[in-house]
């Protein structure tokens, strides 16, 4: 059986909160995009310049998550202290470009964009004499 997921909030709620956005996100698993893959609490979808990784890590902020990208292996976990804690890692085809990618935090949801390094070729000319 389909069904399509609805989620009612009450009228005086002004932002969704992340409990409810990852209920619909996992209610919605079934109709994700065919480029997306999903599991257990984590979306990631690739076109031909990035990979987009989408996490659901309600209840911590900015300052108590930690990224780091190393070659085409890219690293979360949460700080000390923080009141849950995450330790996650991806490895990538081929390696991650860190200047051009970006982590976005929003409602419980750290989106990850990290954009693919393009090989430089490394031939170099030999004049003739």
């Amino acid at each position: 059986m389909i069904f399509t997921p609805v989620i009612r909030r009450a009228a005086y709620a002004q932002a969704p909160r992340s409990a409810d956005l990852a209920l619909q996100r996992f209610l919605m698993g079934a109709l994700a995009e065919p480029t997306a893959t999903r599991s257990a609490g984590c979306t990631v979808t690739q076109d031909e310049k990035s990979t987009t990784l989408q996490l659901d890590v309600p209840g911590l902020a900015r300052d108590q998550l930690q990224i780091s990208i190393e070659g085409a292996v890219v690293r979360l976990q949460s700080v000390e202290g923080a009141p849950r804690q995450v330790q996650r890692a991806w490895e990538l085809a081929t390696d991650i470009d860190a200047a051009n990618s970006t982590a976005k935090l929003e409602n419980g949801v750290l989106t990850l964009t990290l954009v693919r390094l393009e090989p430089v070729s490394k031939a170099t000319s030999l004049s003739i004499q």
